[in-house]
């Protein structure tokens, strides 16, 4: 629910407030808004997986910021867009942890389903009894 909060106020700031992004580094937000949003997925995965660590999230978070934005530094100085490098390998890990979250989630209900069934099928049988 804190989640959920937190996404909403970040949008509803995201809209309220006029700022612009000089376009020089429009190639740097871009590729940090990618790992942000592949460390926030990884990190919804590793909770839902009952693995989550704070040290590695952070961890994993500022150096995944801070190898795109050297490959899109070092992609301006060569002339060649590197940053694609960064919008692949994050675009496809995000597309992972996606449907891990998915199976995840729809794996859990059918097991409640499942208990749910189980529990109506013991107490029929009960009260036959």
């Amino acid at each position: 629910m804190l989640e959920l909060i937190g996404l909403l106020v970040g949008v509803l700031v995201g809209i309220l407030v006029p700022w612009t992004i000089p376009s020089q580094y429009s190639l740097y937000v871009a590729a940090g808004l990618l790992a942000a949003l592949d460390s926030a997925l990884g990190g919804y995965c590793a909770r839902l997986e009952k693995q989550f660590r704070l040290s590695v999230f952070l961890s994993g978070t500022i150096g995944n910021a801070a190898i795109a934005a050297f490959l899109t530094w070092l992609g301006q100085k060569l002339g060649i867009p590197l940053y694609l490098a960064a919008v692949v390998v994050f675009g496809t890990r995000m597309f992972q942890n996606f449907a891990k979250i998915r199976r995840e989630l729809l794996t859990s209900k059918q097991k409640r389903d499942t208990i749910n069934q189980l529990d109506i099928v013991s107490s029929h049988e009960e009260d036959q009894r």
